[in-house]
């Protein structure tokens, strides 16, 4: 039983005792008392029980959350509206006042649908007769200073600073923490998808990044994420494959061939297939007893696997990537006794000698057994769906694949739907995005015309990187002598190389809208000024610089902040405490949307706000003429350091490592 379940339920038995315990008050003592009154007080006090139990069980989750300020207003005018106005339901989307010169910090435009709405139900209102109305329901809210109502009908909420700086206190004592989620979900995000025996390419960078960060958000909210690498292991193709490597390498069964370069391995494969018809007739019998389970078949093709994944895994060790091999193999059992399941009950159509399910409104069927008795992709996705969301009960299917693959997953979910495959309840989303070009617009290739290889790619982004990063260390070197402090070491410069290479790439995919295409550029990437990773990467290391020249160490930050209250009283430093309190509402968007690049706009924006504040609030005062140190303002450093954890946590989020 839910918690407001058992509040209800409790509330109702009271009611039921109040009522008989006043009757029996007016009866006399020769009447005899109602039985249930012992029934009721004895479920009222189970009831109370479990309802102590859960507001327990609440707060200690509230206490491990942020507050979302757009969620818990939107709750608090949903009330009101119940309350005002219990007929209409609309939604109350609350946002923050973003505008330069807004009014309030948080606002709310949906008097004007409640207007609209109540029109049609013969009522005529207008907006701020209705923000009026909402307004004098919102009294005593802990968090806000005033509602204010401007213009036709907005609401304009305004936060109390000193809840503003207690809850930048809770951040650095509790550090930054999810918004609340209604209930943990078990998610299956299916990404990458590389095929055995061939190397991965440019193609799979965005599924692998995107699906990695997606990923990395539901995790931080709570939910149970399975990280599904949907592997193109089996097919036609690796009857070829088995058979060349049978030819090439004899004795594969007893000594581990030396392939070192599979993409050459299958094109020679590939070659032989097209030219030599024996080849190829045999190349076909080994698909057969591949299929048939035979031993020694299975052994070759479970080596090729393993070539490849070697591979795969040097590229996700390199991006920091964790993933769950279950490719098309595992399903091929299951694609058999579904498509029986299926039959049996009579949701398969015929067509041409075809398996189909037609789904209304849909231009061509999904295929599910060829005329021929064969399976196809439609067969291996729909058990994809049966096995993630029946057999090991998911809540949330989300498959980050290609605007290409859009009519596809969109006919996929429609025919689950159809034939009754997945519950109201359950989600499916495909996630799609837009291709890499390159900077003639084009799809992004090599020179010669050729897919560029995700390897080769990162290695030029390495080399790239250090090459900048030395640069800089030479021009700090020649500034301050042969001796000049603060250099890096040779192993820091590794460190920083690789932190700025994969994060400025992942940075430059995900701050683009997924679904459109995008420029490649390194020299973009690079540059640090604007929003890139190398400048938001600097900037969090001037943050963390700033404690650290005033000799303030971060275990003194923390032992400030346990002993004494924060106190902002300038603007710039309420407006930075406001944008890390926002952190919570944007996570709540970005896991809604499958939007990250509202995760890299908040992070710039937060860059952007920092340097207003450092502007115009000095954190450390020297003594001009000297540089000795005059005054330390701890609970500016205090908002230093809030904005750094919050910052970090943004760069975690989106897969990038940050540098010290």
């Amino acid at each position: 039983m839910s918690f407001n379940e058992v509040a209800k339920h409790t509330q109702s038995a009271e009611a039921e005792i109040a009522r008989l315990a006043r009757e029996i008050q007016k009866l006399e003592e020769s009447v005899q008392v109602d039985p249930d009154i012992a029934r009721l007080e004895t479920e009222n006090k189970k009831l109370k029980f479990q309802l102590t139990h859960l507001e327990r069980a609440l707060e200690s989750e509230r206490s491990k959350r942020m507050i979302s300020f757009t969620s818990f207003f939107g709750s608090k005018l949903r009330s009101a509206v119940a309350k005002t106005y219990p007929n209409i339901d609309v939604k109350m989307e609350v946002g923050p006042n973003t505008n330069k010169n807004a009014k309030g910090d948080y606002q709310c435009s949906s008097a004007f649908l409640i207007v609209k709405e109540a029109g049609k139900a013969g009522t005529k209102t207008t907006p701020r007769e209705v923000a009026t109305a909402l307004a004098s329901q919102l009294n005593d809210v802990e968090c806000m200073e005033k509602v204010e109502i401007t213009g036709p009908g907005f609401l304009n909420f305004y936060l109390k600073p000193k809840f503003v700086c207690a809850q930048l206190q809770d951040i650095l004592m509790n550090g930054v923490r999810p918004p609340p989620v209604d209930r943990k979900l078990k998610v299956f995000v299916d990404f990458s998808s590389p095929n055995i025996a061939k190397e991965m390419h440019v193609g799979h960078l965005r599924s692998t990044i995107i699906g990695d960060t997606i990923s990395r958000l539901l995790e931080f909210m709570g939910h149970d994420v399975q990280r599904v690498n949907h592997l193109g292991d089996w097919g036609t193709q690796f009857g070829m494959l088995i058979a060349h490597l049978e030819d090439k390498f004899p004795n594969y069964k007893t000594v581990s061939p030396p392939i070192s370069d599979l993409q050459m391995f299958y094109k020679e494969a590939k070659k032989r297939f097209d030219g030599e018809p024996e080849f190829k007739k045999r190349a076909y019998s080994r698909v057969v007893e591949l299929q048939g389970g035979k031993e020694e078949i299975i052994k070759a093709w479970r080596m090729i696997c393993d070539i490849s994944m070697e591979e795969f895994d040097k590229i996700y060790e390199r991006l920091d990537i964790r993933l769950t091999a279950c490719g098309e193999s595992f399903y091929q059992s299951r694609m058999e006794s579904l498509v029986k399941k299926l039959e049996s009950e009579g949701k398969l159509q015929d067509g041409d000698g075809c398996k189909l399910i037609f789904v209304e409104g849909e231009e061509v069927p999904l295929m599910v057994v060829k005329s021929d008795g064969g399976f196809t992709y439609d067969t291996s996705d729909l058990a994809a769906v049966n096995y993630r969301m029946v057999d090991e009960k998911g809540d949330w299917g989300v498959y980050v694949v290609d605007n290409g693959q859009a009519l596809h997953f969109n006919l996929l979910f429609s025919a689950v739907n159809t034939i009754g495959l997945v519950r109201e309840d359950q989600r499916l989303t495909h996630v799609g995005f837009g291709v890499v070009l390159g900077e003639d617009k084009k799809k992004f290739k090599t020179r010669s015309g050729e897919t560029v290889k995700l390897r080769d790619l990162l290695d030029e982004g390495l080399e790239r990187a250090e090459k900048k990063i030395r640069q800089k260390e030479d021009e700090k070197k020649a500034k301050g002598g042969s001796g000049a402090a603060g250099l890096l070491t040779e192993e820091e410069i590794i460190a920083c190389r690789d932190a700025v290479a994969y994060g400025c790439i992942k940075f430059a995919d995900l701050t683009c809208t997924r679904t459109n295409d995008y420029v490649f550029s390194f020299d973009k990437m690079l540059d640090d000024r604007g929003k890139t990773a190398v400048y938001l990467l600097y900037a969090l290391t001037r943050i963390r610089s700033i404690a650290r020249n005033g000799g303030v160490s971060r275990d003194q930050l923390m032992e400030h902040a346990r002993a004494h209250p924060i106190s902002l009283e300038h603007e710039a430093e309420l407006k930075l405490a406001k944008i890390l309190l926002r952190f919570p509402e944007v996570i709540e968007e970005v896991t809604e949307t499958l939007q990250p690049h509202t995760l890299c706009n908040y992070l710039y924006d937060i860059s952007t706000v920092f340097t207003y504040f450092y502007d115009k609030c000095y954190c450390i005062e020297r003594n001009r003429e000297t540089g000795e140190l005059v005054k330390i303002h701890m609970d500016r450093l205090l908002l230093c350091e809030a904005s750094a954890q919050v910052m970090e946590k943004c760069f975690d989020l989106l897969g990038i490592k940050t540098v010290s």
